[in-house]
């Protein structure tokens, strides 16, 4: 499986115990290749976000291991664990999650600044352009729209040059238009920087930009499609619901 930047094998997640037990996930594997992108779609209750948490190494599998970057991560410490993603991986959410009292650029540094590792090479630079916020760059999140501060966001996710991206949800707080730059950018950080992206959604949309949709009902994966359109990607979800 090392070909694969992320991969979870035969993952299940379970809550609670004996006959209260429920399972959010049940025996899921997925392999996400470099330099791709693939959204995870299903019904509310379905595990996407449990999947996404698993993969990303925010949550241990009750069963199952998940490999980053070629490692396995379940006899991996905290430490470890910690490095290990503060490297390989970049992180967008619904809700920006971006440090108020930072400027739009201390925001998009501060995965460079945590790791002690300086931008010799002006990546941090490229990044405000690539987003076009180079003028805003001493904004705080609270001065910026919220297209801005997403957009603060994927460069933020970018600037350690990770292995993947996971987004969850990246458009939810979005207009219509806003949300297509957010996803222009993501697209442009699979094709211009060789990124992988998962991007857990509900919007058929933003799933349509992916190269992959993976659909989830019942905490098992029930089909994994390339290339669908927008309206393939309803009717999936309509036969699911």
């Amino acid at each position: 499986m090392t070909s694969s930047v992320v991969a979870g094998r035969d993952l299940t997640k379970r809550y609670g115990e004996g006959g209260a037990a429920v399972n959010a996930l049940r025996g899921v594997s997925l392999a996400i290749a470099p330099g791709s992108f693939t959204a995870i779609m299903g019904p509310s209750g379905s595990g996407k976000s449990t999947l996404m948490h698993l993969l990303a190494g925010l949550d241990k599998p009750t069963e199952g291991t998940v490999e980053i970057a070629g490692t396995e991560i379940s006899a991996l410490d905290d430490t470890a664990l910690t490095r290990l993603r503060r490297d390989k991986v970049g992180f967008v959410f619904q809700a920006f999650n971006l440090v108020p009292v930072l400027t739009a650029e201390e925001n998009i540094r501060l995965p460079l600044t945590l790791a002690g590792r300086g931008d010799g090479d002006g990546r941090v630079e490229r990044l405000l352009d690539a987003v076009a916020l180079a003028d805003r760059r001493t904004h705080r999140p609270a001065e910026l729209s919220g297209g801005q501060q997403q957009r603060v966001a994927v460069a933020r996710a970018l600037a350690s040059e990770p292995a993947v991206i996971f987004a969850d949800e990246p458009t939810g707080n979005l207009d219509s238009t806003t949300s297509q730059e957010i996803l222009g950018l993501l697209r442009r950080a699979v094709a211009e920087f060789g990124q992988a992206v998962v991007m857990v959604t509900h919007d058929a949309a933003a799933a349509a930009v992916s190269d992959r949709v993976v659909f989830l009902a019942d905490g098992a994966v029930v089909a994994d499609e390339p290339g669908l359109d927008a309206e393939q990607i309803l009717d999936r979800m309509k036969a699911l619901a």
